[in-house]
């Protein structure tokens, strides 16, 4: 017994070296990664952002392995690029920011000035958080000022000019504009030759020389019809309608208008189809599927140099006979208890993606709810009143309106007022204007009736505000509860109860329905409960489901709250 047992330990030992020889060559080599993400890099310059993502995200893997600060950062660029391109700002926000992290970390000043060119772009003309967007243009001035990049000076002082223009601080923006107006004939090249026009028609707008404002506009607009720039040329019209209609040229200025909402929705349809190449679920849920292996690959890792240790102490076992018997069943237990603890590691995970999957679809939900209100509310509804105000300026300018015109105006007028309620249904108007507890106090009295009163009840002081994100989640919350009650209780009477506690929300909803087993509620078919509990779960809160058969339901709600 003792001869097996040692012919076992040293089969144990020649099985650790060899899994140590496996892990060492795992490890990939640079070049191979530097391969890898140059790839990645051409696939998203020629549109494929699918298998762009894919190779960037493998070569990230390896990269991290390297602790390569330049790879990690150059591809995490890459990876935000493909997601810039595809409209998802917020997802390129974030791995801009991740990539300029580990750029800062090298000598890389070509890299970072891209990066923070890049954000710059993202909150300037994407967030409209202006002050960071030219925060971020300015670091990347220093960047390409401290490399002698002229063309990226130019290119980001025009950055610059547009985005001060935007806000309209016009002093502040024409020494950038003077310095553009200098060098783009030498440093500048057809890319940008509309933006100028634009921008300079814009200024002479501002300075209200009506002359040079026309010939640059009119420049800008023959250039972009000449060239790709269909953007710039989107803008250029925009901003030329802005300047007739000061000029009192209404009708060439809602003819540019027209041509403004012409291309502007022919680039969007465009965006459109680009997005349905990539299907953004399925990227969340291959993230998610990533994370596992990564946190598989790390944990295997450790693994091996564990086990690599062990079998520097195995080669002592083999000279001493006589405590060989003694380390094998130590070896044995602890494999096993390990073996143990990985399969309970492994299972919690599995456990832990299902509900990170729910929560990604019900945050994916949540930001469509919000993105759809937004551009009914910022677009679609600005387009009927621009509309509106187009025809109350050519009804002004004739004294007698025919019945069609009168009609037309009723007809704006009722669209605006649908989209606008469609706006406040997706995103309730009551919750970004003044809040959680308005909008819950709203929702209760828009929930009862003769059959069902819906109470609110509150110690708050209604005008406390939290976190925008954390205050939308709750909001959706309730609003789901409050649903189950009307589709499924049969109450006559509900209670929602919302106090602080040491910087927690307690929250309490009850009825007097027809209640249920609370020890079955996970096989209740539309409750959605498992969902509910899945966003509660995401918030780090708890939830407490207290239910009878004929004795109503009370549930509470405990969650850290954001502020």
């Amino acid at each position: 017994m003792l001869v097996k047992h040692l012919l076992i330990i040293l089969l144990l030992v020649l099985n650790f070296a060899t899994l140590t020889v496996l892990a060492q060559s795992n490890i990939p080599s640079k070049s191979k990664v530097t391969a890898i993400a140059k790839e990645a890099n051409e696939l998203m310059k020629v549109g494929n952002h699918e298998q762009s993502l894919i190779k960037s995200r493998l070569a990230l893997s390896q990269a991290i392995l390297l602790k390569d600060d330049n790879l990690i950062a150059g591809l995490y660029n890459t990876i935000a690029a493909n997601f810039d391109q595809l409209s998802e700002n917020d997802k390129a926000s974030y791995y801009y920011h991740k990539g300029l992290t580990y750029a800062n970390k090298t000598n890389n000043d070509i890299l970072k000035n891209w990066l923070n060119n890049n954000l710059g772009n993202i909150y300037c003309f994407d967030k409209k958080q202006y002050k960071k967007g030219i925060e971020h243009y300015k670091k990347s001035l220093q960047y390409s000022s401290k490399i002698k990049d002229s063309v990226q000076i130019l290119f980001t002082k025009l950055n610059l000019t547009w985005a001060y223009f935007d806000i309209g601080r016009y002093n502040e923006g024409l020494p950038y504009l003077k310095y553009i107006n200098k060098h783009h004939k030498k440093h500048g090249d057809s890319s940008t030759i509309v933006a100028l026009n634009m921008l300079n028609g814009m200024y002479y707008n501002y300075k209200n020389d009506t002359k040079k404002a026309q010939f640059f506009f009119l420049n800008a607009i023959k250039l972009g019809n000449e060239g790709n720039e269909k953007s710039d040329l989107s803008y250029s019209h925009h901003e030329f309608s802005k300047f007739l209609l000061k000029n009192g040229d209404y009708k060439n200025a809602y003819k540019n208008l027209e041509l403004f909402n012409t291309i502007t929705e022919k680039l969007n349809n465009e965006e459109k189809l680009q997005k349905a190449n990539v299907a953004g679920i399925n990227l969340q849920i291959d993230e998610y599927k990533r994370e596992i292996d990564k946190i598989e690959s790390e944990f295997k890792t450790k693994e091996y140099l564990l086990l690599q240790e062990q079998s520097k102490n195995k080669k002592i076992v083999v000279v001493l006979i006589s405590i060989l018997v003694l380390l094998f069943f130590i070896f044995y237990f602890y494999s096993q208890n390990a073996q143990l603890k990985h399969k309970n590691k492994l299972k919690d995970l599995r456990s832990k993606v299902q509900e990170n999957m729910i929560n990604a679809s019900i945050n994916g939900q949540e930001l469509e709810r919000k993105k759809i209100a937004s551009f009914l509310h910022d677009n679609i509804s600005a387009l009927l009143s621009s509309a509106g105000l187009h025809l109350q300026a050519y009804t002004s300018q004739n004294q007698s309106s025919s019945q069609e015109i009168v009609k037309t105006k009723a007809i704006l007028e009722q669209a605006h007022d649908q989209v606008r309620d469609l706006s406040h249904e997706l995103m309730p108007s009551l919750l970004a204007r003044f809040g959680l507890f308005d909008a819950l106090e709203d929702l209760c009295q828009k929930n009862s009736n003769s059959i069902l009163h819906m109470e609110y009840s509150s110690t708050l002081n209604r005008t406390t505000r939290y976190d925008e994100d954390f205050e939308m989640k709750i909001y959706f919350i309730i609003m789901e509860l409050l649903n189950n009650i009307i589709k499924h209780s049969q109450a006559q009477q509900a209670r929602l109860s919302i106090h602080e506690n040491s910087k927690y929300l307690d929250i309490t909803i009850t009825d007097n329905g027809k209640g249920f087993d609370s020890n079955r509620f996970h096989v209740l078919e539309g409750f959605g409960i498992n969902q509910i509990k899945a966003r509660i779960n995401n918030l780090k809160g708890t939830v407490a489901i207290n239910s009878k058969l004929d004795s109503g339901t009370a549930i509470k709600i405990n969650v850290p709250i954001t502020y």
